[in-house]
C-alpha cells in the first residue's frame, strides 16, 4: 500500500518534487522521473503510483521553469536541465535509477555520463544523435509548428502528438496541464551531440511505441544501439506512453526490469 503523493521542494536544488513512498520500506532502489518538453513532475503520477506500489520510493522532478519549479524558460538550456537532476538525484537518500521521457530521456542520456546512478530508462527518448527526425515528424503534421519552432517559438503540446488511446476529452485536459518549452533547449536538441558512455556502466532500458507522432522509432532504435541499451517496444500507445490509455503494460516492463538489472545495496 503506497502513501499519498508528496508535494514539496527538493532542499537541495530548490525545485518542484513530488514524493511517493512505499509502505512498508522494502529496500528496493528509489526512482526519478524526469519529464519531456512542456510537461511537468504531474505527468508522472500513473508511474509513480506503480512504482511505489511495487516497492520503490518515488521521485518526480519539475526541470527549471516548469510545474512548481524556479526559474525561466528563456534562460534554460539542455546544461540547466541536466544540473537539475544531477542534483536532485544527488539530493536523494541513495542512487536512483533516472528515467526520463521525450525531452528527459535526452537530458537523462546527458545526466548519466556524470552521474553514476543505479540504472536509467529512457522512455520515447529524443535521439542521442541529432534530433532532426523529430522535426521532420512535427513538419509532416503542422508544417507550422515546425517553422514556429526554427523562429524560437515553443512547440504546442498537442493532443493528437501525445495521446492514441484517450478519450478527446480526457486527453485535451491532459494537453491544456502542458506549457511552452525553451527556445534553446528545442534548437540544442537539432544541433546537441550525442552524450558519453554511463558513468559506472549504469544498465539503460529504452522503451519505444512505433506509433509515436513525435519521436521517429528509428531514432529510438538508434538510440538503444548506441547506450547498448536493451530496447522494448509497444505499438498502439501514443508519445506520452505513462499517460495515454494502455501505461501500465510499459510501467509493469519497466519494473520488472529495474528489479532484474539494478543492484540494490
Amino acid at each position: 500500500m503506497t502513501s499519498d503523493v508528496i508535494y514539496g521542494t527538493s532542499a537541495y536544488s530548490g525545485l518542484e518534487l513530488l514524493e511517493l513512498q512505499p509502505e512498508p520500506d522494502t529496500g528496493k532502489a528509489p526512482v526519478l522521473f524526469v519529464h519531456g518538453a512542456g510537461h511537468g513532475a504531474w505527468c508522472w503520477e500513473n508511474w509513480m503510483e506503480a512504482a511505489a506500489d511495487a516497492g520503490h520510493p518515488a521521485y518526480a522532478v519539475s526541470l527549471s521553469g516548469h510545474g512548481g519549479s524556479p526559474g525561466t524558460l528563456l534562460k534554460s538550456s539542455l546544461g540547466t536541465y541536466v544540473d537539475d537532476v544531477i542534483r536532485t538525484a544527488a539530493s536523494l537518500p541513495s542512487q536512483p535509477v533516472i528515467i526520463g521521457h521525450s525531452l528527459g530521456g535526452l537530458v537523462v542520456q546527458k545526466a548519466i555520463a556524470r552521474y553514476p546512478a543505479s540504472g536509467a530508462v529512457l522512455v520515447a527518448p529524443i535521439s542521442a544523435r541529432p534530433g532532426v527526425g523529430t522535426l521532420a515528424s512535427i513538419s509532416r503534421r503542422h508544417p507550422a509548428d515546425a517553422a514556429k519552432i526554427m523562429l524560437g517559438g515553443s512547440l504546442p503540446m498537442r493532443a493528437e502528438y501525445l495521446f492514441n488511446r484517450l478519450d478527446p476529452e480526457t486527453a485535451s485536459a491532459y494537453s491544456a496541464r502542458c506549457g511552452n518549452e525553451s527556445p534553446v533547449a528545442q534548437f540544442q536538441v537539432l544541433l546537441h551531440l550525442p552524450a558519453g558512455p554511463p558513468k559506472g556502466d549504469a544498465p539503460v532500458l529504452v522503451i519505444g511505441t512505433p506509433n509515436d507522432a513525435l519521436v521517429p522509432i528509428a531514432d529510438v532504435r538508434d538510440t538503444a544501439r548506441r547506450m547498448d541499451a536493451e530496447l522494448i517496444e509497444f505499438p498502439g500507445i501514443g508519445h506520452d506512453m505513462m499517460l495515454d490509455g494502455g501505461w501500465q503494460e510499459p510501467a509493469e516492463a519497466m519494473l520488472g526490469w529495474i528489479d532484474a538489472a539494478v543492484t540494490t545495496t
